[in-house]
Formats: C-alpha cells, structure tokens, sequence
C-alpha cells in the first residue's frame, strides 16, 4: 500500500512545481509586454492597460491601445482649470504649471514664481521711481498700473521725427495769439512772455504774468518840426500834432491816426505861407513832413487790432495799411493812384515776433512843396543817357508824373531787400516823346535839403498810362518826367559810314575770293587771312544793314550777340595772325618751328572761332537783358557790360603787341648777321609790316572809339567812323595790292581775261565774214 502512495504523493509535488513555474514565467511574461508597449507619461496598470502620469491624459482614462498617447494637459487653457488670481498669468509647463505676476507687477517676496491663486501676492511695479531717467529728453515719468508713460512737460510737445524727444511749443507763432494786442511775445523754452514795444508800458495794475500784460503807449511819438524855419502855418500844425499828442490813448490808436491824416492833409491843401518860402525851406519841410509821419504811423499802427485800415481826408491824402501777425505773405497795398505790392517774409524782423505793421501813404499835396527838386542820377544811368541823349535840357526841373507815396513797416531796416517791392503808379499826364520817366525816392541824406534820386530803382515797364517801378528799399517814391534834348545824327558821319562800309565790304570780298581761289598763293598765312575777311565782312554787313533795327528787342538782343560775337572774332584771327607771325621769325633760330606750325594748323579753328563763342556765351547767360540799346542793336554800358568786348580787345591788343616786339628784336638780331637766307628775311619782313599794319587798323579802331570823351569827342567820332568803315579797303590795300605774289597773279588773271575777250572778238568776227565771203 505505501508505495503507490508514495508514488502519487510524489506526482504531485512535481505537478504543483511545475503549475507554479508556468505561473512564475506567465508573470515575467506579462511584465515585459507592459513595459513595451505603454506611451510616454505613462505606468503599466496590467498586462493590457496603461495609466497616464498627473498632468498628462489621454482620450480614455486607461490606455488599452499602442496606438494611444499620454499628452500634456494645460492647466492655464483655454479653457483654463486653474486659477493664479489678479496681475498674474498662468505659465503652463510640461505635465504642470506656475504663476508668474504680469508684466509691470512683482510679489512682495521678490520670487518669480508661485502655485496657486492663494499665493498671488503681485503688486504694481513704480518705474518712475525704480529707473528716474526711464524718460529723456526733458520727459515726465507718469506711472501707471502695470505700465508707466512719458509725458512732455507743459510748453513742450513730442518730436514727430523722434517721438522719444520733446521739442518746444512756440507759442507765439502757433496761432493762439497769447498776448495782449497791445503788447509782442517772445518765445522762451517750454513758455512765453508778453513784454510791452519799445515806448510803451504796461498799464496801471495789469498783472505782469505771460498773458494778462497790457500796455499803453508810454509818449506819442516825437514829432519835431524844421529848426530854424518860421512860418505860421507850421507852427499852427505842430501845435495841433502836440493837442493830439496830449489827448492819445492806445485805445483811441485809430481815432488818432485819423487825426494825424487830417492834419497833414489840410496843411498841404492850404499851405498859408509855405508857399512864401525859399525853395530849399520848402524842401527841409516836405522832408520833416514825410520822415515824421513815417514814424507816427509806424508806432501808432502797433495799437490797432489785426485786420487791414483805410484812412482818407478830404485833400486826398490816404493810408492804407494791414496790421497782421508774422508771416510768409504776399501782401497788396493800394492808395489814390497808386498800387504796391510786396512779400511780407523779406520786410519782418527776425527779432519781432508780434504784431507787425505795413502802410501806404499817398501826400498828392507834397508835391508843390518839392517843385524845382534836383534829380541825382546813377553813374550807370548817366551813362545810359550821355549814350543815347544830349542830356536833360538845363533850367527844365524834373515834372513830378505822380502822387508822392510812403511806404513804412514795423522793421525800420529797410534798405537792403532779399526781394524788390514793385509799385505801380499811375500818370497825371501822358510824357512826351523827348521826356524820359525815372523811378526815384527822396533822400536826404546826399544834401542839407534832400533831392531825388534812383539809386536802387528801376523801370519795370511803362506805358502812356502806368509806369511799373521796382525798388531794393523803402521810402518816400515817386515817377519823375524829365525833358532831353534829342542827340541828332550827324549826316556827315552817316554818309561816311555808309560809303565806306559799302567800299569794306566790296574789298573783303575780293580779298576773300583771292585767299580761297589763288592756289599759288595758299599757306597757313593766307588761311588766317581768309578767315578774318570772312568774319569782318559779315559783321559790316550785320551793322550796316541791322544795327538800327530796335523795334523788336528780343531781334535786336540777337543782333547785338551777333556783332559782338563776329568783332571777337575778327580779333581772335588777328591774335592768332600775331602767334604765326611770331613763330615765322623764331624760325630763323629754333630747328623744330615746323611741329608748333603743325599745333597752329591744327587748332587754329577751334581757338578763332570757339574762344570768342565762350565769351559771348558766358555774357548772354550772365546779363541777357543788356543786348541793346535804346537807339542801337549794341552792348549796354550799364554794370560795365561793355567791357564783354573791350576785355578781350584789350588782351588781345596788347599780347598782339608784345608779339609785334619780340618779333622785330628777332629780326634785328638776324638782319645784323650775314645769312644767305635773304629771302626768307624779306618775306618774314613783309609778313612783320602787314601784321603791324593790321594792328594799326583793327586796333587804333577801337581805341578811338573808347577815347571819344571830353572836347575831343567831335574829331575822335570822325576819325573812328573814318578808320572802321574802310577797315576792308586797308586789308585789301596790304594783304592783296601790296603782296607781289597777288598782282602777279592778278596780272595772269588779267592777261587771261584779255586774251579770252580778244578770242572772243576774233571768233566773233571770223563768223561775221565767213557769211560774207559765202
């Protein structure tokens, strides 16, 4: 029996080992497939499930499937499941969170970072405080909850070009119009003043602060009358300037100004006995009257309100002014007769930045106490009109065209405009064809009792009605209507100048058919001497035939530049007639002439014909308008104009000169040593009397032209219209009759000419007799 039991006792023992070594291995088995497949952020649960870690989910709550994924849940949302309460933000981390304050808050800790809404201690942070130069540039730190601001102090604003930068607010051109009327502000950084002008004061009890100032004049303008000049009428206006003067209110500014007009309009409309003073007492008045009112007006303008004024009286005396705040402006004054106009920007004072003042007063009365006033002319405009006139006929005074008009602004420096102020004035009469119209103004600084004058005035244009003036400076201005007798023509010079340029221009153009067709005779000599025939017989024909033609006077500009460009010319060929000259004679002692003859060939016309084109070129750019004059299509002697042609006549003359000389110490060395050369002397000597002949009558032409001055002037106008209208027949006279070379080939041509006309008579006759005989 106890071995069968054994037996079994022992199966089992083996069989329960063995059930629980499969169990053992199924458990390892079972732990390594969860460890395989689980996601990230995640634990085994069992052998088919998995469990994501906190902060992580997945789309179930176990993950059964490879295929699923333990993701970050964040806890700051949207939509958010934590909360880290106010001034602080949710920061969501990988499988957790943190709260940070917002920016512009800390924790009273000082930590960075907390869990939860129950540890939010975040408060403001001061920028101001904590960084004071956070702002620049004159800023205001302004802090706010969170945040900060910068601000511009008062007076200032921010830089549009550099919005980190205030810039200062110049109150007194921003439109605001801080002040008083009665007084100017003055800009300072980051604010502004009213101060009182200069003779005035600020009121009794008026608070002295930046816009509560108001001033009153502190004296009326001192008005003296002439010293040293009685007369009743006078002396009943001053004392009526002086009632007004006592009496003057800066509120009344405008009922003053109107008494100021009519006071000075009923003295020039009854002068009383004024009139029964010497001339020069009469003019020491007009001057007193005109300086003075100038300067009354000027102060008592500066009380009255912005807006334009129109004062008139009953004599005809009127202002017209325009009271106005500072500025870029074209502005249009009109009074009685007479318009101005003007920019603003070039009258103000840089200084002044208030209120500022332009007037117009038309005295048409002042003109009876300037009659008989002397008229002082430019020295260009004298020039001008020694040029074209006689002069103005002695004993005749200047005849006023117009009313006498002022003009005065705030700014008393006046003399030198950036801009010239144009006025137009209408005449009292239409001038005559022997008057001549000036702009002037009256000065009274050149004598003791003043005079006229257009110093820094111009006719703009002018008509029978209107004359359009322009002047640098401001003052009292009129349009003055002198008499000159009409310079007449000498008919004797005229004949002469015909005759002869008609004998010129004939001779050139045999001279020039000789240059160009004479083969015999063709060098570098003869090509100088044809382009310098060319160039003086087309300027004789030019001023024989347009040199009057001054009805059109852009026509008569052209002309002018035409002449002026072909006399340059002429003279250039003659300059370079001289260099050849110079370099023939040194040939006799230098080797290597032929390579400087080459250099002359070369650019002989590029220089004769391109520097006198540079010339008239740099002087049409610079001074077109002086092109023509009044009686001839010719240069103007104004702002030495003139001396566009003169200069290089004059360099030319004397370089010509010092060639001529050195050139004749050449040949006198030569000539006083043998040299077998003899021919080449005696055509270099020949060649040496034609230039100098050539200088003689192109160059004693002109200096005689300019040397037409003083007793003298008579014979010199002969003597240089004789000379410059038989320019031509000279240079035909040297250059062609007197050269061998040209009447030999005269006499070939003559010869020829003759035995063509005897053949032809011959043939002629031959022909007339073999009918005959037939």
């Amino acid at each position: 029996m106890g071995g069968p039991c054994l037996s079994i006792q022992h199966a089992l023992c083996v069989l329960l080992t063995l059930l629980e070594d499969g169990l053992q291995n199924t458990r390892a088995s079972a732990t390594m497939d969860c460890a395989s497949w689980c996601p990230p952020h995640s634990t085994c649960v069992n052998a088919t499930a998995c469990r994501c870690h906190p902060g992580f989910a997945s789309s179930e709550e176990v993950v059964t499937s490879i295929l699923e994924s333990c993701d970050d849940i964040n806890e700051c949302g949207p939509p958010s499941t934590v909360s880290c309460g106010i001034f602080a933000d949710c920061q969501n981390t990988e499988g957790s969170y943190y709260c940070t304050c917002s920016p512009g808050y800390e924790l009273i800790s000082g930590a960075t970072k907390f869990s939860n809404e129950s540890e939010n201690t975040c408060r403001d942070i001061d920028e101001c405080q904590l960084n004071p130069g956070i702002c620049k540039s004159r800023r205001i730190c302004v802090n706010t909850q969170g945040s900060y601001t910068c601000k511009c102090p008062p007076g200032f604003e921010l830089n549009r070009e550099d919005p980190k930068l205030c810039k200062d607010v110049n109150e007194c051109t921003s439109g605001q119009n801080p002040c008083h009327k009665s007084t100017h502000c003055l800009n300072i950084a980051g604010s502004y003043t009213c101060r009182c002008r200069p003779g005035w004061k600020p009121i009794p009890g008026s608070p002295n602060g930046p816009n509560t100032t108001i001033c009153e004049a502190e004296i009326f303008p001192t008005w003296t009358p002439s010293p040293g000049i009685k007369s009743q009428s006078l002396s009943h206006f001053s004392e009526r300037v002086q009632g007004l003067e006592r009496d003057f209110k800066s509120a009344l500014a405008q009922d003053t100004i109107q008494g100021i007009i009519k006071v000075v309009d009923e003295l020039l409309e009854t002068p009383g006995d004024l009139d029964t003073l010497p001339r020069s007492d009469q003019h020491c008045v007009a001057t007193n009257l005109l300086t003075g009112l100038e300067d009354v007006l000027r102060e008592l303008s500066k009380a009255l309100p912005r807006r334009p004024w129109h004062f008139p009286a009953a004599g005809g005396t009127e202002l017209s002014l325009e009271v106005m705040d500072q500025g870029d402006k074209n502005i249009t004054l009109s009074v009685n007769q007479t318009k101005m106009l003007l920019n603003w920007d070039t009258m103000q004072d840089s200084g002044d930045s208030g209120t500022s003042v332009v007037g117009l007063v038309s005295s048409p009365g002042m003109g009876k106490l300037l009659a008989e006033a002397p008229l002082f002319l430019e020295t260009e405009e004298q020039v001008v009109m020694h040029e074209t006139h006689k002069g103005m006929l002695q004993g005749i005074s200047p005849v006023m065209l117009s009313d006498i008009t002022s003009v005065f602004v705030s700014n008393k420096n006046t003399q030198n405009l950036s801009s010239p102020v144009t006025f137009v004035f209408k005449h009292s009469m239409t001038p005559g064809p022997r008057q001549k119209v000036f702009c002037v103004f009256w000065e009274h600084g050149q004598t003791e009792y003043g005079n006229w004058t257009n110093k820094g005035c111009w006719v703009a244009f002018t008509s029978d009605s209107s004359t359009t003036c322009q002047c640098t400076h401001l003052s009292s201005f009129a349009i003055l209507m002198a008499h000159y007798d009409v310079q007449e023509e000498d008919p004797v010079l005229a004949v002469i100048t015909y005759v002869g340029l008609s004998l010129s221009l004939l001779c050139l153009f045999l001279a020039a058919l000789t240059f160009l067709l004479c083969k015999a005779i063709q060098n570098t000599s003869t090509s100088l001497h044809l382009q310098l025939s060319l160039c003086l017989f087309l300027a004789h024909l030019l001023f024989l035939t347009a040199i009057d033609r001054t009805e059109l006077k852009v026509l008569c500009a052209i002309i002018a530049g035409a002449l002026h460009y072909l006399y340059l010319a002429s003279f250039t060929w003659m300059l370079l007639e001289g260099l050849h000259l110079f370099l023939a004679a040194r040939n006799l002692t230098v080797v290597n002439y032929s390579s400087m003859s080459k250099f002359l060939k070369k650019f002989m016309l590029p220089v004769g014909y391109g520097v006198p084109a540079v010339i008239v070129a740099i002087s049409a750019a610079s001074r077109p308008h002086l092109y023509g004059t009044p009686t001839r299509c010719w240069l103007r002697p104004e702002k030495g104009f003139i001396w566009g042609f003169l200069g290089p006549v004059c360099a030319i003359l004397a370089v010509n000169l010092s060639l001529f000389l050195m050139t004749l110490w050449i040949l006198r060395s030569k000539l006083s040593s043998l040299n077998s050369e003899v021919s080449t002397l005696q055509n270099t000597r020949m060649l040496t009397f034609k230039a100098i002949a050539q200088l003689f009558i192109l160059g004693c032409t002109w200096c005689l032209g300019i040397l037409q001055v003083g007793p003298a002037t008579h014979i010199m106008a002969y003597l240089f219209t004789i000379i410059n209208s038989l320019q031509g027949v000279l240079i035909f006279l040297v250059y062609c009759l007197l050269s061998q070379q040209v009447r030999e080939q005269y006499k070939r041509l003559f010869k020829r000419v003759c035995k063509i006309k005897v053949e032809s008579e011959q043939y002629t006759l031959s022909s007339s007799v073999m009918p005959e005989a037939s």
